[in-house]
């Protein structure tokens, strides 16, 4: 079985990944901060719009690869991967604004529990029927 949808939402997901890295890095670099965030409000966002990504992509990109990994039909794994993406560049991109765009942010979301859920409940019924 050729792996073909997993590998394509895994690369833009990690082109996002270094971006938002590249924006903690740089903030971390002009303001001399090495560790934590020093009380500066911008870097503390930047760290938790990274961090929420980070703790969100890793178990939608494995949902994702185990509906695949079962034979799922394409257009339900980019279904998956396109609600998982934008879900995740829309949250950043909410939480990220000053102030915070809470639509954004929240429709972000939305499309993320979305992504899971669908993958969810894909991976249980391909697995047991």
């Amino acid at each position: 079985m050729t792996i073909s949808a997993t590998p394509i939402y895994a690369s833009l997901l990690a082109f996002l990944y270094i971006f938002l890295s590249l924006r903690v890095a740089l903030v971390r670099r002009r303001e001399r901060i090495s560790l934590g965030d020093a009380d500066d409000p911008a870097l503390r966002t930047r760290i938790r719009v990274h961090a929420n990504f980070a703790e969100y992509v890793p178990f939608g990109l494995l949902l994702l690869l185990l509906v695949e990994l079962q034979g799922a039909h394409t257009v339900l794994l980019h279904a998956i991967g396109l609600m998982l993406f934008f879900g995740r560049a829309g949250h950043a991109w909410g939480l990220s604004q000053h102030p915070q765009s809470i639509p954004l942010r929240s429709s972000g979301m939305v499309l993320t529990f979305t992504s899971m859920t669908i993958a969810a409940l894909a991976n249980l019924w391909l697995s047991l029927f």
